[in-house]
């Protein structure tokens, strides 16, 4: 990999590691201001809405450490070890867990007249997105698996080739 790619990597990922910190500590609250003025209707939904946000961005935030401790892995060069399949599981997991989050914000906001049906449709547009994502990183796993085996037969290749000459 470049020397100019990690370290640009590792600057975007602190951004935005920064950037969702300040989400939480100011828009979040910010939000929960703004949910108060929510008619009675729709009274129902400020506690739910501000729970999804809130494990919204920490599904976020495990993802950005995760992708870090990849990234690290790569600069190493032990990104073809069996180590790594720790970190792609638990970006698979935090995905799952962001679609599923994303759904029952659909859920939440689905009934009464708070909120437009259209609304509740992208919101579920938005899950499937999601989940199209988690399922990328499953298919960049099962390569990351296919990589690591041929890592393996090659190195057991190479010590055999050793002892032959």
């Amino acid at each position: 990999m470049s020397t100019i790619v990690v370290p640009t990597l590792r600057a975007v990922l602190a951004v935005a590691f920064a950037g969702s910190l300040a989400v939480l500590g100011v828009m979040v609250p910010l939000l929960a201001a703004d949910l108060e003025d929510l008619s009675t209707e729709a009274e129902h939904l400020r506690v739910p809405v501000l729970v999804i946000v809130v494990l919204g961005i920490l599904t976020v935030q495990v993802v950005l450490v995760c992708v870090w401790r990849l990234l690290s892995m790569v600069r190493a060069g032990t990104v073809f070890s069996h180590a790594s399949f720790r970190y792609v599981d638990i970006v698979i997991g935090a995905v799952t867990a962001a679609a599923l989050l994303v759904f029952a914000l659909g859920v939440v906001l689905a009934p009464g007249e708070a909120v437009a049906p259209g609304v509740v449709l992208l919101v579920g547009g938005v899950g499937l997105l999601v989940v199209l994502a988690a399922l990328v990183v499953l298919v960049l796993r099962m390569l990351l698996a296919q990589a690591v085996a041929r890592d393996a037969q090659a190195k057991d290749l190479e010590a055999e080739l050793e002892q032959v000459v």
